[in-house]
């Protein structure tokens, strides 16, 4: 238990330290800024639980609680990130994000409200609520991203699918440790800690394995050689468009380009002829 409480902060620090030095610290300002309060939180949890052991579950669903917030904006980073090169879908799909983060915050409120929990631990059953819906979301979004890398040549190098897979499979872990604890109670609960612990000291080994590579050595996504008419359109439409234009602006730009590549038949120039037949007695008008 001890070195696991001592490895995670020196891990965590390492991250920081990677971060910093190829510039991550830019790129990812709220992963950064989660990393940091996670590794002050490690430090305040490691004195409250040495030398305060009453107020050690006052601290921790504390600090739970800031976890789950700073995880939300994390989510939300990776989903800007994700999403940079298209405006429209980026601005569609963070909109969706924030709402449904209000509701379920809102819903765990409610649930905690109307339950039968009493002062303090009201807190703590809404904090509880929120956390699993978020944890589930990242399991969601790690899955959507893999589904994105199956389209994406080289997406699984990128440093934003590192950030999702350790949260997706932190989240995962959580979900079937809380599972257990539910299904057999606290009979143990030091065990599901250490693996809890864990698994998050070995998401932070992914994180460093991802971050520690210089922004110039991540590969790019390249162009795909004989491309129809239709992909080479819409890749023309944004590399030349503007950034900031509109998501159906760039839709038409694609369907302009398009039209004007494609080699449609045209009418015969050596004469225009019109072709009848004499109507039928029944078809007098």
């Amino acid at each position: 238990m001890y070195g696991s409480w001592l490895a995670g902060p020196l891990l965590q620090v390492t991250l920081v330290i990677f971060m910093v030095r190829y510039k991550y610290h830019a790129a990812f300002p709220r992963f950064f800024s989660y990393i940091l309060f996670q590794t002050l939180k490690s430090a305040c949890l490691f004195v409250a639980y040495k030398y305060f052991p009453a107020s050690y579950f006052d601290a921790y669903w504390t600090g739970n609680a800031v976890s789950v917030i700073f995880a939300v904006a994390v989510m939300d980073e990776i989903l800007r990130s994700l999403f940079k090169e298209y405006g429209g879908i980026q601005s569609l799909g963070t909109t969706i994000f924030r709402w449904s983060c209000g509701l379920l915050l809102l819903l765990a409120i409610l649930g905690a409200w109307s339950g039968s929990e009493t002062g303090g631990d009201r807190v703590v059953a809404a904090v509880f609520a929120f956390d699993r819906s978020m944890r589930l979301m990242q399991v969601g979004l790690f899955l959507l991203l893999m589904l994105l890398c199956r389209l994406l040549k080289n997406c699984w190098r990128q440093p934003v699918f590192g950030i999702a897979l350790g949260f997706g499979f932190f989240a995962s872990v959580e979900l079937i440790l809380v599972s257990v604890v539910m299904w057999s109670g606290d009979s143990h609960a030091a065990m599901i800690s250490l693996l809890k612990s864990t698994a998050y000291n070995a998401v932070t080994l992914v994180w460093i394995g991802y971050l520690k590579q210089q922004p110039q050595l991540v590969p790019q996504v390249e162009a795909v050689a004989n491309a129809n008419t239709l992909a080479m359109a819409l890749a023309g439409s944004a590399a030349l468009s503007d950034p900031d234009a509109s998501f159906m602006l760039r839709v038409e730009q694609a369907v302009d380009r398009v039209l004007t590549r494609s080699d449609w038949p045209r009418p015969s120039t050596k004469g225009n002829r019109i072709v009848s037949r004499k109507p039928n007695p029944e078809e007098g008008n």
